[in-house]
């Protein structure tokens, strides 16, 4: 067996059964590979249950794991591999014929310095496009393409928790993702894959990039809302805040002079009207997207260095 493919899941069988029906169409042969389910629903006898659907794949095994939390899952996945190399994919994800094909293939190639992978994630809309989700707003339904060369990414650079890989031994040494971090129900709770990047990373690992590795995102349309975007980026502050609290409270004053000129640019009583209203402007919504960012942060440092008090 070369490798683990990890699907943490939370009541969401139709796509958990598109995505293992995807898998089943690897190139990789399925006596090479493992599928690890990690159902983290409440409840072992209803999860046992939703396994017995599945017991036709012959190469697939079911694991519960009832505290709640994807990193908290993924971390149960870790412990659980029994190959040398592990992979996650979202259960709303589908990978191409060929993704565990090229992310073997990156391991071999970068050799033991690398010790982590991520590939393209592109969309498959449930919905058309909003005109207003502009680009910057992407990576935030974790869509992201790096290119389409083979290389090491720079440290600011990250891939995507829907599409990454690691040596085994490696995520374990470093004691796998940070419980606090990452999707919680629907607490959008974020950060988990980049602070275990920066791990791995301090430790003189290297991370790869594999442009052959793709994978396709199911973008659901619940998501292709402001009100969802607004909860999302009002999320990674916090995420961003508890990741580095020390970094976010250097950059307090950044943050406040950033919010402070949006209402100052918005006069009157539609400035803060304008954080909640609907926008048509891709133009007008993105400045507004990062006021709420910078506005949390704000609050979160108790509005110091430039604010009152």
């Amino acid at each position: 067996m070369l490798i683990t493919v990890a699907i943490c899941t939370r009541d969401r069988m139709v796509s958990l059964a598109r995505c293992l029906e995807a898998l089943s169409g690897q190139t990789v042969p399925a006596e090479q590979f493992e599928i690890l389910v990690v159902d983290n629903a409440p409840g072992f006898d209803a999860s046992r249950q939703r396994a017995a659907g599945f017991a036709d794949i012959a190469n697939l095994r079911w694991v519960h794991a009832a505290e709640p939390g994807v990193a908290r899952a993924r971390n149960v996945a870790i412990a659980q591999a029994r190959a040398p190399l592990l992979a996650f994919i979202d259960d709303d994800v589908l990978a191409s014929p060929g993704w565990l094909a090229a992310l073997l293939d990156g391991f071999g190639r970068f050799g033991e310095a690398v010790h982590s992978l991520g590939g393209p994630v592109r969309p498959r809309w449930s919905a058309p496009r909003p005109h207003w989700l502009a680009d910057p707003l992407l990576p935030y339904l974790a869509l992201i393409d790096r290119g389409d060369r083979l290389r090491l990414l720079a440290p600011q650079e990250w891939v995507a928790g829907a599409n990454s890989a690691y040596r085994t031994q490696a995520v374990r040494a470093v004691g796998g993702f940070n419980p606090w971090l990452g999707r919680l129900g629907d607490i959008l709770l974020s950060n988990e894959e980049t602070e275990l990047a920066g791990r791995l990373r301090a430790a003189g690992r290297s991370i790869g990039w594999v442009p052959g590795a793709a994978v396709e995102h199911c973008i659901v349309v619940e998501r292709l809302t402001q009100p969802w975007f607004r909860r999302r980026i009002a999320w990674q502050a916090v995420s961003d805040f508890l990741q580095k609290p020390e970094h976010a409270h250097g950059q307090r004053g950044v943050n406040w002079a950033e919010a402070e000129g949006f209402f100052e640019r918005t006069r009157g009583s539609n400035a803060l009207h304008a954080l909640a209203a609907a926008q048509s402007d891709p133009g007008r919504f993105l400045p507004e997207i990062a006021a709420i960012y910078h506005l949390v942060l704000s609050l979160l440092n108790g509005l110091e260095s430039g604010g009152p008090g």
